[in-house]
């Protein structure tokens, strides 16, 4: 196939993506059965997200135009992908990555994360029968020209063993974080909180931690977040809820909280499910400047930075790590 070739396809799957058709409605009722932290509405919201941003003739020409990518790459090679599984879809843009430049893959899709992927490629097998020649799914990857694996700081040791002497992209742990000023408007901060809990905060375009001025008043955005106070329903989120909250009391630590989420002063950018830490500064120069030599974290949302909102709203060219997938692949 050549580029317009695959470019139609990708618009015709985005197609497909929102629409009701039976079998679909199926795949992904199935897959919110499989892991129940991917609710239908998380489901939903990454398919139409993916679908709207990426998989349009117009967004796609333009982004192959801008690294000049051929008709047909000069040599096929083969890129082995480990996909990642903590939000729905999370792998998809590697996915799309490789097949746009026309290179060939061999996926080994997570475990918590399998059903819409395969599905979705199986539909590509019944519109145009030679994908099957580029596309494969495997349980363990071997025999790779190219490596793109996204997974924990511990599995990227593993990866870096055995991709290490090959071209590779190997991602580990990111987070991201928010820079408040106190000058937040009610409708920034219900934008912040989508940021925060979409996903059950499990992304690493979720916010993690809060930066704000000293004396910071917290009121507002635990108002604002009271708009996912259904996830204490959900049990597994509440379970974490209950352990992280008895930590912080056993260990006698200052803490906030509405009763779903728990606000605490913590330097660590990571924070658990149900918790977001926070400090404060005094330079917001100073904190810019930091946070941007900073390997752990993928996305900085606030006044002057990304919009509140958009956090998990990435489009073509907002590639994880900050590493460019496409200029990785025009190489090979």
């Amino acid at each position: 196939m050549d580029l317009q070739q695959r470019i139609q396809l990708m618009v015709q799957l985005g197609q497909y993506m929102q629409s009701n058709e039976e079998e679909w409605l199926a795949i992904k009722e199935r897959a919110a059965l499989e892991n129940t932290w991917f609710t239908p509405d998380f489901i939903e919201l990454a398919v139409i997200n993916i679908a709207t941003a990426f998989l349009t003739k117009e967004a796609l020409e333009a982004w192959a135009a801008q690294y000049q990518v051929p008709a047909t790459p000069p040599v096929e090679k083969n890129v082995g992908i480990v996909m990642a599984g903590n939000i729905p879809l999370v792998g998809f843009h590697d996915f799309l990555c490789v097949f746009i430049s026309g290179h060939q893959m061999t996926i080994k899709a997570s475990v918590k994360d399998h059903v819409l992927i395969r599905h979705l490629v199986k539909k590509l097998y019944e519109w145009e029968i030679t994908i099957q020649n580029s596309i494969a799914f495997a349980e363990m990857l071997k025999g790779c020209d190219a490596y793109i694996a996204t997974g924990s700081n511990n599995s990227s040791r593993y990866f870096d063993y055995y991709f290490g002497k090959y071209p590779n992209i190997i991602r580990r742990n990111r987070t991201s974080v928010a820079v408040l000023d106190g000058t937040e408007t009610k409708d920034e901060l219900d934008l912040l909180a989508d940021d925060i809990q979409l996903y059950f905060g499990l992304g690493c375009r979720n916010i993690t931690h809060l930066y704000v001025p000293p004396h910071y008043d917290f009121i507002p955005l635990l108002e604002a977040l009271n708009k996912y106070d259904s996830y204490f329903g959900f049990h597994k989120y509440k379970h974490n809820y209950d352990y992280q909250l008895a930590v912080l009391m056993m260990a006698q630590r200052k803490y906030m909280t509405n009763g779903s989420i728990i606000l605490t002063e913590n330097e660590s950018l990571f924070s658990p499910v149900s918790q977001v830490n926070y400090t404060s500064y005094t330079n917001k120069e100073a904190i810019t400047t930091l946070l941007a030599g900073n390997e752990d974290v993928q996305c900085i949302v606030g006044h002057g930075f990304l919009p509140f909102g958009k956090a998990q709203q990435p489009s073509l060219t907002d590639y994880a790590d900050g590493v460019d997938t496409m200029a990785f692949l025009h190489k090979q």
